[in-house]
């Protein structure tokens, strides 16, 4: 058994669709990125990287390659997954958590969490998304960003 931890944070600018977890969140600003910048989906990404030791999402989709402008971070998942695969891993459980004060994202979470299960190859109860806001603190308080976090266990087959 293996952990893998996973960070991320992009700026909210007018103008983007707002994505996380695969999901299009009906909201005035979205994510600003190369890719469609779903925090949730890297953070996620990051922490299956990690848990496998191949590094993190900029050393495999650098914002420097065309081919990864605008892509759908499920498909930057499911990658990730076949990565692991390849080495010998699988994902057992995910637990994450994203960060911001708007908009509510209670109602999305089930969608979320059956995206990431199906693009993991996971029973949806072996995934966890939590949203918490920072009571008006920092950028995530304000409203400049938002940013998830992720842990995840993986095993060698």
């Amino acid at each position: 058994m293996r952990v893998g931890f996973g960070y991320d944070v992009h700026r909210l600018v007018e103008d983007r669709k707002l994505m996380l977890g695969g999901v299009e969140i009906p909201f005035e600003k979205g994510l600003l990125g190369h890719s469609d910048a779903d925090v949730l989906l890297h953070a996620i990404s990051d922490a299956v990287l990690g848990a496998i030791a191949e590094g993190d999402i900029g050393k495999h989709f650098p914002d420097t390659d065309s081919r990864w402008k605008g892509a759908n971070s499920l498909v930057l998942l499911k990658y990730v997954i076949d990565l692991a695969k390849q080495k010998g891993f699988e994902v057992n459980n995910i637990d994450s958590t994203i960060v911001c004060q708007r908009p509510k994202l209670a109602g999305f979470i089930p969608q979320m969490v059956e995206n990431i299960a199906n693009a993991v190859h996971i029973p949806k109860v072996r995934v966890n998304v939590k949203a918490t806001t920072t009571e008006g603190l920092g950028f995530t308080g304000t409203g400049e960003g938002i940013s998830a976090y992720a842990v995840v266990t993986v095993r060698e087959w």
